[in-house]
């Protein structure tokens, strides 16, 4: 629903979401495999911001993960929004996806017309204006900040028309954003605060059912902490338990919560019976002593590996975030992560290097240290305890190790027979039977076959698992750890290439960094 004010002038809105990073979570790698998929997640802010201008206005967007801008549409904008989320995982760091801005002020203005063009940057509720005039563009020329956050319950359903929803690899959702805990790494009790927001459950049901009429089939709660109020997650869940039963169970469900999740078998059950099938939860490390430094101790509250095992108990599958290049690292830290993948059986983990961003206690720390960098030559703005190549080579070990394709691979194999089968059993849903869906499940197989199993670098390793599954009639759960592994196999080659960052918040391209440890000598 678009604001109920009428403008004057007809207005014409280009809202622009920049190319974010690769990384282990893009998935990008995955995309020629499922025919049609060319970006990860809608731009949720984007979306919304476009749901509150004005009906009369003409708003176009363009996802430049899916495709580039054109002149044209530069030149026919009054106005373009920018969005920061498409470089950043936490969109409104202002440092990681700076460049991103200033090249789309710089493309802007070579083709708006020579008069002044706002250019909007960051989430609607924490708004940072940007101008260009005479077609310079000028980082902080107009600033608009709000004075208070926007609550939750008062914005309107993201407006999914303006994309292609079969572009994207998953779908999303907010219902929550805040966190309470203070982790000393973590930016985003500052940015949206300890006291989660929160949509009403009716809202949450609403845009589900836009995004299922939208075609949508797996769905990401994009929440900070989708258990920051445990109280809202328990009044929230029993609504979406009636409506996938309602709806036969349309939509596979996934979130980001903390790890002590697993203390509350409640909230398990529900999601279970809500059909989440994914937790990504931030691990960041097994070394206790580590997370204590870290102010983690709510990961402490059950024994790591036990923790996992209890929500994989409900048909949970985790993903882990783990981080190298604390504080408390040791040289034996790469061993125990890579102990703790073998006992966890966690297949999904992204393992970067720490990289301190404003408006966190680390940021605070590192400067009062004086341990903050700006050196385009280096991986992290952080001054390791421990010497940058020492913590570059156990990432790289790290990787090397988690993603090798056998490995991997029988991670997936246990979860299929540990995890997958413990999930409710769902029942058959006209819309995945119907023949564009079942067409569609065809032809990814016969990608997977041919692409994996015909020409990969590891087709033996794929085979094995293939025929398992295959035989046992769990066609869908090969399809989702063959699409998955292939990226992070892949990406790891990557990286080990040098061409990716290690850390996800890099200010620079691995190339440009290269180039300016080459000029070092």
């Amino acid at each position: 629903m678009r604001t109920p004010y009428t403008p004057t002038t007809v207005q014409n809105i280009l809202c622009v979401f920049p190319r974010y990073t690769p990384s282990f979570g893009t998935f990008h790698h995955s995309y020629p495999l499922l025919g049609g998929v060319r970006a990860f997640m809608p731009p949720q802010g984007l979306l919304v911001v476009a749901s509150y201008l004005p009906a009369a206005w003409r708003v176009r967007l363009v996802d430049e993960n899916a495709r580039p801008v054109t002149p044209a549409e530069f030149g026919g904008a009054d106005a373009v929004f920018v969005s920061l989320e498409g470089d950043d995982r936490h969109a409104g760091t202002m440092d990681a996806p700076k460049r991103t801005i200033e090249a789309a002020l710089a493309t802007a203005a070579s083709y708006v017309p020579p008069r002044e063009v706002y250019v909007a940057a960051g989430r609607y509720d924490e708004g940072v204006g940007l101008s260009l005039r005479s077609g310079v563009g000028v980082f902080g020329g107009y600033a608009f900040t709000t004075t208070a956050r926007l609550p939750l319950d008062d914005f309107p359903i993201p407006a999914y028309e303006l994309i292609t929803l079969r572009e994207y690899f998953l779908a999303s959702i907010q219902f929550s954003s805040g966190c309470p805990y203070t982790c000393e790494f973590c930016d985003i009790p500052a940015l949206y605060g300890r006291n989660p927001r929160l949509k009403q459950p009716a809202q949450v049901l609403a845009e589900l059912d836009r995004l299922r009429a939208a075609g949508a089939q797996a769905v990401y709660f994009v929440d900070d902490n989708f258990i920051g109020n445990q109280k809202a997650a328990l009044e929230l869940l029993p609504h979406l338990v009636a409506w996938q039963a309602r709806n036969r169970y349309p939509l596979r469900l996934s979130c980001e919560a903390t790890l002590n999740i697993a203390k509350n078998e409640r909230v398990l059950a529900l999601m279970r019976e809500a059909g989440f099938v994914t937790v990504f939860c931030g691990i960041e490390t097994p070394e206790p002593a580590a997370l204590r430094a870290m102010s983690k101790e709510q990961n402490l509250r059950l024994p790591i590996v036990e923790a996992v095992r209890r929500i994989n108990s409900y048909g949970l599958e985790v993903v882990s975030g783990i981080i190298l290049g604390l504080d408390t690292d040791t040289p034996e830290t790469a061993d125990h992560i890579l102990e703790f993948i073998r006992a966890s059986q966690i297949p999904i983990l992204t393992i970067n290097i720490l990289y301190a961003l404003p408006k966190t206690p680390l940021w605070d720390r590192l400067a009062r240290e004086g341990r903050l960098l700006e050196d385009p030559a280096r991986e992290s703005n952080v001054r390791f305890r421990l010497p940058e190549e020492t913590v570059l080579e156990m990432w790289r070990r790290c990787i090397r190790a988690a993603y090798a394709p056998e490995f991997l691979y029988a991670r997936y194999a246990y979860n299929q027979r540990h995890t997958f089968r413990r999930r409710r059993r769902f029942p058959l849903n006209p819309a995945r039977l119907a023949p564009a869906s079942v067409g569609r499940g065809v032809a990814i197989l016969l990608r997977l076959f041919w692409r994996l199993g015909a020409r990969g670098h590891y087709r033996r390793v794929f085979w094995r698992m293939a025929w398992r599954m295959l035989r046992a009639g769990r066609v869908e759960h090969l399809i989702h750890s063959a699409v998955v592994s292939h990226h992070l196999i892949e990406f790891t080659r990557d990286c080990l290439r040098d061409a990716p960052e290690p850390s996800f918040y890099a200010p620079r391209p691995a190339a440009a960094r290269a180039a300016a440890r080459a000029r070092a000598g």
